[in-house]
């Protein structure tokens, strides 16, 4: 798991240091039609700028320091827990987008953002590769608690409408 939270952090900053390099003041470039394009913002908020407006000291508290006792707390989780397999990948995505963004949040004060996808007047937000491995973590752990769920066997006298 150190390979992928290396990996992911290490694309991270390499791509928001481009894109604050090559980006930042340069128009909007679209690729595949429009589908994809890429543009320099920074998000003084969450999700979708979620808070940004929020005055400077609610910002820090809510996005640095609730953030980092968050992804602490998350760490603690999956290690009393003993996460493994998909689950452990899924986490180990989630914590590595989101200290990637937090490093940004304390030292900054926002997050780099730069991709935007869509099709016509249908765009998402714009995001970063951060925001991808969150979403991707997220994602594979849903995927495997519905899997173990499905996996794990009734108890005999459920729904039978027989009680032991």
């Amino acid at each position: 798991m150190i390979f992928v939270l290396g990996t992911t952090i290490g694309c991270d900053r390499a791509t928001k240091h481009v894109a604050a390099t090559a980006l930042a003041g340069a128009p909007i470039q679209s690729f595949l039609a429009g589908t994809v394009q890429l543009q320099y913002a920074e998000n003084a908020g969450g999700f979708l700028s979620v808070g940004a407006n929020l005055p400077p000291v609610a910002r820090t508290a809510v996005f640095t320091i609730g953030t980092g006792l968050v992804l602490i707390a998350l760490v603690a989780t999956g290690i009393r827990m003993r996460v493994s397999g998909w689950r452990l990948v899924g986490l180990t995505l989630f914590l590595a987008g989101g200290a990637s963004n937090w490093f940004d949040r304390a030292t900054r004060g926002s997050v780099v953002d730069f991709i935007s996808v869509g099709l016509g007047p249908l765009r998402t937000g714009i995001f970063n590769v951060a925001d991808v491995a969150i979403l991707l973590g997220v994602t594979l752990v849903m995927i495997e608690e519905v899997r173990r769920h499905r996996a794990e066997p009734l108890p005999a006298d459920v729904g039978s409408g027989h009680e032991s």
